[in-house]
């Protein structure tokens, strides 16, 4: 290797100033992506919890680029050590992965230098994200999740507390899939992915429950994981 390559491998001097700025932005970023997951995700899960980990992500990708960067000893380091480590985060939604991913995305632009690109970019993906998020809540269909809970206190089979859900939410549904079913002692609770044409339906399908099921606990979880009911 000619010696003025490997003077600028591994004597690379790191600015502490661009550091700084990077680190600075990244923290930018990383609260205009965790408002835009809570704004917009679609996932179950605890989205206020899952938003602390994207400073943790984009300012720890911003060190490690900026460190190793300059240095191929310490790139080919970074290299062994992540070949060591497990990463064993439970990501059950395509959608969080997508987000971790723009959260790498930017730490890696930003420990790079490309400060600009990696704003209006970063910007860029995430204004789109928002148009398609805004236009699919703009139409009047929409699926949701549907659970429903009740105590047994008759001692009668779960099959015909399920037969007789399935009958009335034909009759306000366009379309039913069950996704979960739980049958205790006293109590049975199911889990429906339904489309729904409107709210009247809604309220429809939730007075006819209640009419049958005195005691029946009705639950509607759209998109943005708020309970309707």
């Amino acid at each position: 290797m000619p010696k003025e390559l490997t003077m600028n491998w591994l004597q690379g001097d790191l600015s502490l100033t661009s550091l700084l700025i990077s680190l600075l932005l990244g923290v930018v970023l990383s609260l205009i992506l965790s408002w835009h997951f809570k704004r917009f995700g679609s996932t179950l899960s605890n989205r206020e919890e899952f938003t602390n980990v994207f400073p943790f992500i984009i300012l720890t990708t911003v060190l490690i680029i900026s460190v190793v960067k300059s240095s191929l000893a310490l790139s080919l380091g970074l290299v062994g050590a992540l070949s060591i480590v497990r990463f064993r985060t439970p990501i059950k939604e395509p959608e969080e992965l997508a987000y971790l991913f723009v959260a790498i995305a930017i730490g890696l632009g930003l420990g790079a230098d490309r400060l600009a690109a990696t704003f209006i970019a970063s910007l860029g993906i995430l204004t789109v994200t928002a148009l398609f998020k805004w236009s699919k809540r703009s139409v009047e269909n929409k699926n949701l999740y549907l659970s429903v809970d009740w105590h047994d206190s008759e001692g009668e089979q779960p099959e015909r507390y399920l037969e007789s859900v399935n009958e009335i939410l034909l009759r306000h549904l366009k379309k039913s899939d069950l996704r979960r079913f739980d049958a205790r002692k006293e109590s049975v609770e199911a889990t429906y992915l339904v489309h729904v044409s409107g709210t009247d339906n809604l309220s429809k399908l939730v007075a006819e429950l209640r009419r049958t099921f005195p005691s029946i606990g009705v639950t509607f979880i759209d998109q943005n994981n708020m309970p309707s009911v």
